[in-house]
């Protein structure tokens, strides 16, 4: 959601999950040699015949053009998470309460901070104190007595995929596979489609699963946590600013829920503002309103927050745009299955007039948010950055 300073928390080295997520059954494949990194074994035929391959090691499809092996798999370019991006929480320590959630780029981001991505966590020792810990994690283990086998863990994938499929209101579940027992997690386009049959990454087979649902690992852990759901509360903050008096830039998220969150008091939910008067890591500003005003823009917290999730998701990109209704001039906003569905003709949602938008693409989803941060970014004191997560495609 946001990243900043961690002020404790210790890096664990050469930690493998061993209970939720376990690594299964070796494949019974022999590797083949075509590449130091990648690990490309035969997983099967596909639809036309020709064989499908797979790399064990990245989790990622290996079938190169007409059905040969590939050189590398899709996922070979990603670098491997290292004990200094993994975060070791232990949860008897954080009476106060702990967080995590998925973190993503702001949608608005005029500071030169990094990218912000993986696992932003939350920790205080007691209730009220000062955050202990407040950072972003590639991944984090948890740990406490409460839990079957000591500990759990949590990689950055399943907590950006766990925020863009709430967002768009659908529940996982913990699915695991039945050939090598690795946690499923469902991506992009899966993530927003519930089905019973599924592609393992671990072992590239497919499986059934008895319900038609969205799988992700971290429903498994809150399980395992011990941790009830809890339910997000309206901010009542309001918050009315110009972009001159923070100079070193301002940063908005849409808030999404916590997959986490062991804190007595309630999750606040509307726009996440981050507004700095120098170039530095602690923001001036740092809170949640349910309004929220830059240079007399109103910001909507439905469409921040639905436009955070779709900038997520690789198969909408360059999709999501501000379309306006050539009949009646209203700004257009798909909303429902739309928000996530690219579609050639558009229904205006004030004269009812049906058309298609201009642009090079046919298919396109509506969201009127890029118009407006578009005026914002002229009264700017730099331009904003663009952000890109670079993750896999992943569509039937």
């Amino acid at each position: 959601m946001k990243s900043k300073r961690v002020n404790s928390g210790r890096a664990y080295a050469g930690h493998r999950q061993q209970s939720l997520f376990p690594p299964g059954d070796e494949l019974q494949d022999t590797p083949s040699d075509l590449s130091q990194d990648c690990q490309v074994v035969a997983v099967g035929k596909r639809r036309d015949g020709a064989m499908r391959y797979w790399c064990p090691r990245h989790k990622a499809d290996a079938t190169a053009k007409y059905g040969v092996p590939a050189t590398l798999c899709r996922a070979s370019h990603i670098p491997p998470i290292s004990a200094a991006d993994t975060l070791a929480l232990r949860i008897e320590e954080h009476a106060g309460g702990i967080a995590l959630w998925g973190a993503v780029p702001p949608v608005y981001d005029t500071t030169k901070l990094p990218m912000d991505r993986g696992i932003h966590v939350h920790a205080r020792a007691r209730p009220g104190a000062e955050k202990e810990i407040d950072g972003t994690f590639r991944a984090v283990r948890i740990l406490g007595s409460r839990l079957p086998e000591g500990d759990v863990s949590v990689s950055e994938i399943d907590a950006i995929y766990y925020m863009a499929t709430s967002i768009f209101g659908y529940e996982m579940k913990y699915i695991r596979c039945p050939y090598c027992g690795e946690a499923h997690l469902d991506r992009d386009w899966f993530g927003v489609h519930p089905h019973r049959r599924h592609l393992c990454a671990g072992c590239g087979r497919h499986f059934p699963d008895d319900d038609t649902a969205i799988g992700n690992p971290i429903c498994g852990v809150g399980h395992a946590c011990g941790v009830t759901t809890h339910h997000a509360r309206l901010s009542q903050g309001r918050l009315d600013i110009r972009q001159v008096d923070f100079p070193a830039g301002i940063q908005v998220w849409g808030s999404n829920p916590a997959f986490i969150w062991t804190s007595e008091t309630s999750e606040a939910e509307g726009i996440h503002v981050h507004a700095y008067h120098e170039d530095c890591d602690r923001p001036e500003l740092d809170e949640t309103y349910a309004e929220v005003t830059i240079d007399r823009v109103s910001l909507d917290p439905i469409i921040v927050r639905i436009l955070m999730a779709q900038a997520v998701m690789p198969s909408l990109k360059n999709r999501v745009l501000p379309i306006d209704c050539p009949s009646c001039g209203r700004a257009q906003f798909s909303v429902g299955d739309l928000a996530f569905t690219p579609v050639s003709t558009h229904t205006c949602t004030g004269c009812g007039r049906r058309f298609q938008a201009p642009g090079r693409l046919r298919k396109t989803i509506a969201n009127p948010l890029p118009a407006i941060l578009a005026r914002l970014s002229e009264t700017a004191p730099r331009q904003p950055q663009e952000h890109d997560l670079d993750l896999i495609p992943e569509m039937p």
